[in-house]
């Protein structure tokens, strides 16, 4: 059962080195790519955005100068884009963004529970098109993370002045992805590190997994993550976000997708999975849900 107050999955960030690489990897996928959004604090992005309101965020820093800047004026999602790189290289898949409706009391209740990662951020910037329309996106983040949890981190974002965009363009993927049903992170010890995902999303934990009103976060083992994809995820006692699972009503126009895009995939059931590469920091599994 799905408490009210649990939050929804926002979207996901992806550190990558290379925005072309990214645009040249999902384009192949079978993606819209959206034209590069640049943050007033050193980063771009070039995000795919759902029919269900999720999006992915691949992030890559495009000025250096003025990133040093935020990081020494505390800024939080640019210092844990740097800390994430430091540590497991320039592509992966960083953090889960929950939305609200009131970041400023999230913050408090990350404070309150201990696992607040520092600051509030609130900034603009300008959102664009397929048509080349353009206008501002406000946005408000409060940061969770568990001292201990080096390797990812969560936020609730509060999108204070949504875009006036039509994304109907950016949503029509060839592919046939309609959404992100499931986040998979990989831990060895997953009851210590559920707390964390629990307190940011504002829910019960459900064994080692969360249940969000549009998605499931769940933690699996390594031994449980092969078991399941056959995909090999290294030990560590530190929570990583390994894997999206994408919501497609139909296989058979996503393996035509994969095909055209000569993309290497496997079968696991019924999913498809396709394995992390340049431009693509996560693993990628299509799931059929008609």
């Amino acid at each position: 059962m799905i408490e009210s107050s649990a939050h929804p999955l926002d979207h996901l960030v992806l550190p990558t080195p290379s925005l072309d690489a990214v645009r040249s990897r999902l384009t192949s996928l079978g993606f819209v790519v959206a034209p590069t959004g640049i943050h007033p604090f050193g980063t771009e992005n070039a995000c795919v955005f759902f029919a269900d309101g999720t999006y992915l965020e691949p992030l890559t820093v495009g000025d250096a100068q003025a990133t040093e800047q935020a990081i020494a004026a505390g800024n939080v999602f640019v210092a844990r884009d740097r800390l994430y790189r430091q540590r497991l290289g320039e592509e992966g898949l960083s953090a889960v963004v929950l939305g609200t409706g009131n970041a400023d009391a999230d913050h408090r209740r990350f404070v309150e529970a201990g696992l607040s990662a520092g600051d509030m951020l609130g900034f603009s910037r300008a959102f664009t098109d397929t048509n080349g329309k353009s206008d501002t996106a406000s946005f408000k983040l409060a940061f969770a993370a568990d001292k201990q949890a080096r390797d990812a981190f969560l936020f609730a974002c509060e999108r204070v002045n949504p875009p006036k965009i039509d994304r109907t363009a950016l949503q029509a993927h060839a592919n046939g992805v309609t959404g992100i049903v499931e986040v998979i992170a990989v831990s060895d010890a997953p009851p210590a590190q559920i707390g964390l995902v629990a307190i940011a999303a504002g829910a019960k934990a459900d064994g080692n997994a969360v249940r969000l009103p549009n998605a499931i976060l769940s933690i699996v083992t390594p031994e449980s993550y092969a078991q399941r994809f056959g995909l090999a995820a290294e030990p560590s006692p530190h929570l990583r976000f390994q894997a999206i699972v994408f919501s497609v009503r139909d296989k058979a126009s996503t393996l035509r997708a994969l095909a055209a895009g000569a993309i290497d995939h496997n079968m696991s059931g019924g999913d498809i999975v396709v394995p992390p590469a340049l431009g693509q920091g996560a693993a990628f599994i299509f799931r059929e849900i008609p």
